[in-house]
């Protein structure tokens, strides 16, 4: 696929738009030029016009006419006019036109266009009157004259192709100076993108460091994503850390299981056997072997949940899924009982009817299981685990406290650390792997709770699980 470029496009739109602002002042201008010329061509042929009235005088005769005086007429050669009286008597004429015709007989005052000799004129009609004899006795008389004046509009439309010749010319010499200015601009302003984009194609599985650029965090654009790729990068490479300590303890738990089933069998080779040591010893093989499949279900029991709900596929995985944890209580209480009755540990329950969580139902029985089976078998004889449930606005509460001997402070940060045991001698007559509170972290994160150990040696253990309410 072919890559495109920020700055091109930016670029690109830029000019667009500033070639778009300047055919627009270009049109702006030619309205604002026509209106100016034209304006003040009026004006100069209302002020002809008034000079062609004012050389009409009186013609000395008895009926008191009125005639025109070209003499006191200085006119441009190209300009056209005619006179009229208010009787319609031809006063006189430019001797380059032959009349409008009928032009004087329309009412008021107006301009029109007209084209004479393949040329554009711009004519104005103008009503006027003169007086005749004002020295009489009876005070004079008026007479109504009508003037036609037109002139070629062509040095008006050649002041106005000059004046938008002038905003063309700025307008490109414009674009021609801005067109690097911003290119230059666009490409100085992104280079924090460029600066981050190197830095985070240098990141690795073997090199997680990234440092991106203070120009990147000071830009506001670019701090959500500075910020998003540090975040997405920290969990990438907890993510990654994560898995390879996996594989690692993985790989040295199962070592150890394996070694200590061979050791048995090598026992047996040793030397000659009864068939009661034998017995004893295939026993002895076969809990190794099955404390062996219970880590192996553990570690893909881990798998499972820390795979995320975005693996699943179907029609199920766009579904949340949520249990009533009081069920779960009910079913894991009936299950472990037995194992409570043989340590001698009476297990007291506290449970609300009603406490719908967003988790399914068998991680629900899962968290309990391992909380519970870890308060069992850490308590003594004749001792009491008491597991309390109850729902509060939007929050289910599970909280499962022992009465044992409790966790070293210093251990307590790490308890929730996969194949972690704060007391390695008791692993094997408790069957821990170190992987239980590893999976309830994991179950309990992955709906968007919380969980989290209280404990004082010598006094117990508190588990507390918060998660949302269904």
């Amino acid at each position: 696929m072919k890559t495109r470029s920020i700055a091109f496009r930016l670029i690109s739109a830029v000019l667009l738009v500033e070639l778009i602002s300047a055919v627009l002042v270009i049109l702006l201008a030619l309205g604002y030029e026509r209106h100016v010329h034209f304006r003040s061509f009026d004006v100069m042929l209302h002020g002809r016009a008034d000079s062609v009235l004012g050389a009409v005088q009186d013609a000395e005769d008895a009926a008191d006419n009125v005639i025109l005086n070209n003499a006191d007429l200085h006119l441009p050669h190209d300009d056209i006019y005619e006179v009229y009286d208010n009787d319609g008597r031809l006063l006189g004429r430019s001797p380059n036109w032959q009349g409008s015709g009928n032009a004087w007989m329309q009412p008021g005052n107006g301009f029109s266009q007209l084209s004479l000799n393949n040329r554009d004129y711009r004519i104005l009609r103008q009503h006027g009157s003169r007086m005749v004899d004002p020295g009489a006795s009876d005070g004079g008389k008026i007479r109504k004259v009508t003037v036609v004046y037109g002139a070629p509009t062509e040095r008006v439309w050649h002041a106005i192709r000059n004046a938008l010749h002038f905003y063309a010319v700025g307008s490109l010499l414009l674009l021609l100076i801005t067109g690097p200015l911003i290119a230059w601009l666009l490409h100085r302003g992104l280079l924090p993108l460029r600066q981050l984009a190197a830095l985070a194609g240098q990141v690795s599985a073997t090199s997680w460091e990234f440092s991106p650029p203070a120009s990147a965090r000071e830009t506001a654009e670019l701090a959500p994503m500075t910020n998003a790729l540090e975040s997405t990068l920290q969990r990438l490479q907890r993510s990654f850390e994560q898995q390879r300590t996996f594989v690692s303890d993985s790989a040295h738990e199962l070592k150890t299981a394996v070694a200590v089933v061979k050791s048995s069998l090598q026992l047996l080779e040793l030397k000659e056997r009864t068939p009661a040591e034998y017995h004893a010893g295939l026993e002895r093989t076969l809990a190794d072997t099955q404390r062996l499949e219970e880590l192996v279900a553990k570690m893909l029991t881990l798998a499972r949940v820390e795979s995320g709900p975005g693996d699943a596929e179907g029609p199920e995985a766009e579904i949340p899924a949520s249990c009533n944890l009081a069920d779960c209580v009910r079913e894991t209480i009936a299950q472990l009982t037995p194992v409570a009755t043989l340590r001698a540990v009476a297990v007291l329950v506290q449970s609300t009817e009603d406490a719908r969580a967003t988790l399914a139902a068998d991680d629900g029985a899962l968290v309990i299981e391992n909380l519970l089976m870890n308060a069992i078998q850490h308590s003594p004889r004749d001792s009491k685990v008491a597991l309390t449930l109850r729902s509060e606005n939007s929050t289910v509460e599970l909280t499962v406290a022992d009465e044992g001997d409790g966790i070293d402070p210093a251990a307590l940060p790490h308890i929730f650390n996969r194949f972690y045991r704060g007391d390695p001698s008791r692993a094997r007559s408790t069957g821990g792997a170190g992987l239980g509170l590893a999976i309830c972290k994991a179950v309990v994160e992955r709906a968007g709770g919380t969980i989290e150990l209280k404990s004082e040696p010598g006094k117990g253990t508190t588990a507390i699980v918060r998660l949302p309410r269904a």
